[in-house]
């Protein structure tokens, strides 16, 4: 096991390495001019940096307001309430995932702050330290993504893809939870 861990070690070290040199490499077969392709694609990628700002501001915003407005304690309170309705008094810690379920699909930074939170009250190898690392490892910053990427292309119509990414993330969630159940509950 130790030689399998110290191989996978080294071989996740000198990956992205390797990437690179290949990407050079290739580039030198096929005679491309490299460093003018570099500082093209960095002008782009500027000049998009500059162009989603205005969708970026606007998103971090409405995620502030939204978290400032104490809204996730009003939500934990209402699902405690249920669950004791139901007879599920003995899962009420994890009613401490529903700040990270909700943020996550809207702010990756967010929702990182709220897993801090997280460890720091229950602690990284805690049924609920765990189940929030398998949510933030399940799910995707779907509102940031939309925003800001569909924003940078000009999409004004996303049709089926904030429902898709929406139920995707649901899913996400939910299997976090049944998994952190299953091995750790």
């Amino acid at each position: 096991m130790e030689l399998f861990r110290d191989l996978m070690e080294t071989f996740s070290q000198w990956t992205i390495p390797m990437v690179m040199l290949v990407i050079i490499l290739w580039a030198f077969v096929k005679k491309v001019p490299m460093y003018e392709s570099f500082v093209t694609g960095a002008k782009e990628g500027f000049d998009v940096a500059v162009m989603i700002i205005p969708y970026l501001v606007g998103i971090l915003f409405v995620i502030k307001v939204f978290m400032a407005s104490g809204i996730f304690e009003d939500i934990k309170i209402g699902a405690g309430w249920v669950m004791a309705q139901v007879g599920l008094e003995a899962y009420t810690e994890s009613l401490d995932l529903i700040p990270l379920a909700l943020t996550r699909p809207l702010t990756g930074g967010g929702a990182q702050g709220v897993l801090v939170d997280i460890f720091t009250r229950h602690g990284p190898d805690s049924f609920v330290g765990l189940c929030a690392s398998m949510m933030m490892g399940s799910t995707e910053t779907t509102f940031y993504i939309l925003t800001v990427y569909f924003g940078a292309v000009g999409v004004k119509k996303i049709r089926h893809t904030m429902g898709a990414c929406l139920i995707a993330d649901a899913a996400g969630l939910i299997t976090a939870v049944v998994l952190g159940y299953l091995l750790f509950g």
